[in-house]
């Protein structure tokens, strides 16, 4: 806590230090006009977390949540066990794959609101899952992923194999409290069974592979027992989600509002 100074003592107090959000904040508006900038080109290797947190003075918590976010703009694209690397530049901005049409706004705000329920729900439901989960579980995992992969391919069906992952992962809990909440849900969690946009204008699959490949990671980190990786990817899968709608609905709103003037 800062000291009171002293009488006659001209130094101004120092500031009050900045919450975790607003140092990511920073973290991702200079790391992304590095990239913008081409100082860091595409293809690139970022630095790594323990190096950006000595750069930057911030906390891994911080460091992750930054690159969540420059992940959700499109910037980058983590590959675990190697690191992050900085993506070519694509068309539509920071609102990511996709743009939002008018009437999808306001599902868009209820989609959002159950992004923000999973995120709480199934962080918690992989780091167990890491723990408990048995070979029979892997291998639903497992097939659920490849049903996914093979059916963007064919323009398929790919929300019963995406759901299903999920379940999966709450039924390797051990808690059967977790698959009934998600069980209850069903596949109304996934956004684009309910955002009109994502399923119209994802461009050769390109939304769906990304998403994919955020569940290879989750999945190999269960695989491998680890518990806090396991958080932290599913974590990322969902926040990523949740920026990429934030994003395209600031997007359609501004779009809206120019329209209307």
């Amino acid at each position: 806590m800062p000291q009171p100074s002293e009488p006659g003592d001209s130094r101004p107090a120092p500031p009050p230090r900045r919450r975790g959000r607003s140092l990511a904040h920073g973290l991702v508006e200079d790391l992304g006009d590095k990239i913008r900038a081409q100082k860091i080109r595409p293809g690139d290797k970022l630095p790594t977390e323990s190096a950006i947190m000595q750069a930057y003075g911030v906390s891994r918590t911080v460091v992750r949540e930054a690159l969540s976010k420059l992940q959700a703009a499109g910037l980058v694209e983590t590959h675990h066990g190697i690191g992050t690397f900085v993506l070519r530049p694509r068309g539509g901005g920071m609102a990511g794959m996709f743009r939002l049409e008018a009437a999808d706004i306001a599902t868009t705000v209820d989609v959002l609101a159950v992004l923000e329920l999973r995120i709480s729900l199934e962080t918690e439901s992989a780091g167990l899952a890491a723990l408990r989960r048995t070979e029979e579980h892997l291998q639903g995992m497992r097939e659920a992923l490849d049903e996914f992969e093979r059916n963007v391919q064919a323009a398929g069906d790919t929300v019963s194999p995406d759901f299903r992952f999920h379940l999966q992962i709450a039924q390797a809990t051990g808690n059967p409290y977790f698959a009934d909440i998600m069980t209850h849900l069903g596949t109304t969690i996934i956004p684009r069974t309910r955002v009109h946009a994502i399923r119209n204008q994802d461009r050769g699959g390109e939304y769906l592979s990304r998403v994919n490949r955020e569940h290879e990671e989750i999945l190999a980190a269960i695989a491998r027992r680890d518990p806090d990786s396991a958080r932290a990817a599913m974590r990322i899968h969902l926040t990523n989600s949740r920026e990429r709608l934030r994003l395209a609905q600031e997007a359609a709103q501004r779009e809206g509002g120019s329209a209307a003037r």
